[in-house]
């Protein structure tokens, strides 16, 4: 073992891009191990890797973590990306599931029938516009700071920036109406370790395409 985190899913975004982007941002370097037949996949279960049967998988710190959540907390947590203080962790929380709903939007958008495309589009363009993005210009402007939490950076700070360039690939006039988060997404854009996450040649994956969800769909159906 090098020491660096080890990364055990797909070779796409799905529910690895957020621990990822963390990682990313945190500045550690890791590995990755990409999934790519439903028996590599039967063999981690077997194996005993999989405490849920499910994948992300991280391996860190000796430990083989699952559950997306709980890696993240635990990434956060190790690189002060958690707050100060209990009530700062809280706040962190809120902003985090709230932004995870609207990325479950976006995960799920490349598996919508042909049909449905259009639609869920449009449910997409709505919720960031409506219900989430305001959230944060608000948040934002009320404090007049660069980071969401304390005026510091961040876990929520990640997971916000990731989820603007995602609903940027598909609505990309998204932030017309919320000069706050035109800001905050400069100034992110910036930190040294996120600039470097966002170059070519890094870690970060492009949009799922077709021969991703073929993938996801080979590997993962019953």
């Amino acid at each position: 073992m090098s020491g660096k985190p080890r990364l055990t899913y797909l070779n796409g975004r799905g529910r690895m891009e957020s621990i990822r982007w963390l990682l990313g941002a945190a500045g550690v370097e890791f590995e990755e191990v990409y999934l790519e037949t439903k028996e590599q996949y039967e063999k981690l279960i077997k194996d005993g890797f999989l405490l849920f049967q499910q994948v992300p998988l991280v391996e860190i710190d000796g430990m083989k973590m699952v559950q997306t959540r709980a890696i993240m907390s635990y990434i956060a947590g190790k690189h002060n990306l958690y707050g100060k203080d209990l009530k700062e962790r809280a706040l962190i929380d809120m902003y985090v599931e709230g932004i995870s709903d609207l990325m479950q939007m976006i995960l799920m958008f490349p598996f919508s029938p042909p049909d449905a495309k259009e639609k869920n589009l449009e449910s997409i363009k709505e919720r960031a516009t409506n219900r989430y993005f305001p959230v944060f210009e608000k948040v934002l402007k009320q404090h007049g700071q660069d980071f969401l939490v304390g005026n510091k950076f961040s876990w929520a700070d990640v997971q916000l920036m990731e989820a603007i360039l995602a609903v940027e690939e598909k609505v990309p006039d998204v932030l017309s109406g919320f000069p706050q988060l035109q800001v905050f997404k400069s100034k992110m854009s910036n930190m040294p370790t996120i600039k470097k996450f966002l170059q070519p040649g890094s870690p970060r994956k492009p949009p799922p395409d077709a021969h991703y969800v073929e993938t996801v769909l080979k590997i993962f159906k019953k």
